[in-house]
């Protein structure tokens, strides 16, 4: 049974209706938000942890135990913060734009619930550099919220004070990362921090801070008035909830859907956005979690499930839930050359690895692209993942080199028919050390 609109969370997802605040409290924003609050931090978490709710911004760490890590008071009177994660600089990934957009009172009041449950008086929301029209729209949804006395002194009538701030951030793709962001934040360079100290210790100006993407923080309110039983519902265990997929590429009708957790892939994309064009027989490839997860072939899609667990199983990654439709008249190499493309340019360079090691993927795959290599290269090139993988301050060489091991793993004929065809044209090919 698909989810009923019932039990979606953002009612507003797509901007049918006015994003501003009454329009907002009449589809049930801030309702009985003191209440919530009059419950007590304890009780607050614990229904979280009961919920099941698992970071929505990429790592699916489990939410209610991430901010259980932060103190209850801190012994030499440091303030706390929530630090709110919109950078989604993720390729594929569009979800937390039309929160923020069309329905950002879900997560002004999730912020303040959120923080209160940490012992934060103040949060912010660190916003991408190109959401221009995203970030006037949240200012001015935010000063509303003020002027109702949501915000503020007595927050929403509930006693406890909060401040939510804005902040744009320049456009860089290593901002996404929790520690990156949190340098970005209080104006330095954004590159990422070695943990530990990790940021519910030692955060933002060097205080307890927990680090939440949007969608996580957006959906707490509904989750805390309907109960965690209710959210727990949708999904299989440790895979629970409600979801905000975005279906794109190679489909009839692209869109950002919210469903339930664990939907087969194939029901999602012939469901909600027209099927992939040409049929599904036409399908090449899906990109199940944003641009960072390897690609699943049509043979595994044709019934894997869309959570974290089955597709760790097939050695991919629900990652965002940006599901990207490739049919067969992609250039499959290409399209994954493109990426690794990407993640050169957006390495911060900090570790050699990274720094080194995605120039060489780069090279390595424009030959690919031509088929312009040796058959053996693409050992090669897949050793040269396995060194860069897991030896990096932060995750973005692993996301950068993941794209490129699932290309080798499931379409490695492909690769190497190319390499032939090249070779057949030109008389051979041209090893890497002739360049």
């Amino acid at each position: 049974m698909p989810l009923s609109d019932k039990d979606r969370i953002f009612t507003n997802l797509y901007g049918i209706h006015s994003w501003k605040l009454q329009e907002a409290m009449r589809r049930g924003n801030w309702d009985g938000t003191a209440g919530i609050i009059a419950k007590g931090r304890d009780w607050i978490i614990e229904e979280m942890k009961q919920s099941g709710l698992r970071g929505r911004g990429g790592a699916g760490f489990p939410t209610g135990m991430k901010w259980s890590f932060m103190p209850k008071a801190s012994p030499d009177g440091r303030p706390s913060y929530l630090v709110v994660n919109c950078d989604e600089s993720e390729p594929g990934t569009c979800k937390d734009r039309d929160i923020v957009r069309n329905d950002p009172q879900t997560l002004i009041e999730g912020c303040l619930i959120a923080s209160f449950a940490m012992g934060a008086h103040a949060a912010y929301i660190y916003i991408r550099g190109e959401y221009y029209n995203e970030a006037v729209v949240l200012q001015a949804a935010i000063d509303e919220a003020y002027e109702a006395g949501l915000l503020g002194k007595n927050a929403a009538g509930s006693g406890w004070d909060f401040d939510l701030y804005l902040h744009r951030g320049a456009g860089a793709y290593i901002c996404g990362e929790e520690t990156a962001l949190i340098e970005s934040l209080e104006g330095k360079k954004g590159m990422p921090r070695l943990k530990p100290p990790f940021p519910a210790a030692v955060g933002l100006y060097g205080c307890p801070t927990t680090v939440n993407n949007v969608e996580t923080i957006a959906v707490v309110p509904e989750i805390l008035r309907r109960g965690a039983t209710w959210f727990a519902s949708f999904g299989r265990p440790r895979n629970s909830g409600t979801k905000v997929f975005c279906i794109q590429g190679h489909v009839n009708k692209p869109c950002n859907i919210e469903a339930e957790m664990s939907i087969p892939m194939r029901e999602l994309i012939e469901r909600y956005a027209g099927g992939v064009r040409g049929g599904w027989d036409n399908l090449l490839a899906v990109i199940p979690g944003g641009s960072s997860t390897p690609l699943l072939p049509k043979s595994i899609c044709d019934d894997v499930l869309m959570d974290f667990d089955a597709l760790r199983d097939h050695k991919s990654g629900l990652g965002t839930a940006a599901v990207i439709v490739m049919d067969k008249s992609t250039d499959i190499i290409k399209a994954i050359s493109r990426l690794a493309d990407f993640y050169k340019h957006e390495s911060c360079g900090q570790c050699t690895p990274c720094r080194e090691g995605m120039g060489w993927q780069k090279r390595l795959m424009d030959r690919m692209v031509e088929g312009r290599a040796e058959i053996e290269e693409i050992d090669l090139l897949e050793g040269v993942t396995r060194q860069i993988e897991g030896h990096t301050i932060c995750a973005l060489a692993d996301g950068g080199v993941w794209p490129v091991q699932g290309l080798i793993r499931h379409f490695r004929p492909v690769m190497e028919e190319r390499i032939r065809t090249y070779k057949q044209k030109h008389g051979g090919g041209m090893p890497l050390a002739a360049e």
